[in-house]
């Protein structure tokens, strides 16, 4: 398959080449035995798989970096390059044809593979937070969500607010026509917002239309929008397969054992677009953030061909120098040998 990258921040496209009103019916890859999978807790929430990392600070610690994040200033330096202008931007989005993969910042794409249109996290909003209140937007989305195309597919990995963006979702003009697929519990946050197609899944299953598959895939993260519903709601990462081509998108994660056998199970892709950003400070990252280097490994564990790096140079959820994480993706790519050939 050939993808042609189209990003806002072109610096983001960094491939490699790797070492290797109701709900619908799902359609399930897996038969769940009847026991409680590891991932589901017996108070109808959600945990990450055995063997997963975890957060080593503490609760206090947490809402203090959380308040200091709000609190602080953005002050990095833009790179020059790192935007294209609005007009370039709005050519290339005009010019794009199937297959390509047009990067609008953050985790959102517009995907055109086997003539089928997928949007993917589309955070398009100013501020991550509820009622315009989180950390902002260094960064202008490119496009409003009422400029969005119309999509066949929509599909969102978890309900953190740079994420699952409600101003977006409530502007997107076509709600009647796309198709939404989210993890377990968010069904309704679409349904009362007047999508008529949407199909909650959990971890291993799949839907399908025509040629076009999506796999809803295992990721290790949390979610929660507020004080009363901490993991109450699915996390997952997505297969995207057509006869064009595959495509992994990693979601927000951290690194783990269930990726071991993701690859073989699921894959291999043609294409990784996996996370690569927000990974600071590491004791209270781990458990939900890849850094670039894990990012790297973990490509390179699910069996992608090439990949993007997303989750960076957009909005500033950690402390980091946010122009560093690619820089640092194209290094161990290269210090691992998966990508002396293939950067760009």
């Amino acid at each position: 398959m050939k993808l042609k990258s189209l990003a806002l921040l072109t610096a983001g496209i960094l491939p490699l080449l790797s070492a290797c009103a109701s709900y619908e019916t799902k359609n399930k890859s897996q038969t769940m035995s009847s026991s409680v999978p590891s991932h589901h807790t017996a108070n109808r929430s959600f945990r990450n798989p055995p063997g997963s990392p975890v957060r080593e600070g503490s609760a206090g610690e947490m809402l203090r970096f959380i308040m200091n994040q709000l609190l602080s200033s953005f002050k990095t330096p833009i790179p020059s390059d790192h935007v294209l202008g609005v007009d370039e931007f709005r050519r290339q989005l005009a010019d794009a044809r199937n297959p390509s993969v047009t990067w609008l910042g953050h985790s959102a794409f517009i995907i055109r593979l086997g003539g089928k249109v997928i949007l993917t996290d589309p955070f398009l909003g100013e501020t991550a937070g509820p009622a315009g209140f989180g950390p902002k937007r260094f960064v202008a989305a490119p496009i409003t969500g009422a400029e969005l195309p119309k999509a066949d597919v929509l599909l969102v990995s978890h309900n953190h607010y740079d994420h699952l963006d409600a101003p977006t979702i409530e502007a997107y003009p076509h709600k009647t026509d796309t198709q939404v697929i989210v993890p377990l519990g968010l069904g309704t946050f679409f349904t009362s917002r007047g999508y008529s197609k949407v199909i909650e899944q959990d971890w291993w299953e799949e839907w399908q239309s025509g040629s076009l598959k999506i796999s809803t895939l295992p990721a290790i993260h949390n979610s929660g929008r507020g004080l009363r519903d901490k993991n109450k709601t699915l996390w997952a990462s997505f297969g995207i397969y057509c006869e064009e081509g595959s495509i992994w998108f990693s979601g927000d994660t951290a690194s783990g054992p269930i990726f071991d056998g993701l690859g073989k199970k699921a894959g291999p892709f043609d294409l990784a677009l996996v996370a690569i950003g927000a990974y600071e400070p590491r004791k209270l990252m781990k458990g939900a953030h890849v850094t670039p280097e894990e990012a790297v490994e973990l490509v390179a564990r699910v069996g992608a061909r090439k990949a993007i790096g997303m989750h960076w140079g957009t909005i500033a959820l950690t402390p980091e120098n946010p122009f560093d994480a690619p820089t640092k993706f194209r290094q161990a790519a290269e210090r691992q040998g998966l990508g002396q050939k293939k950067l760009s």
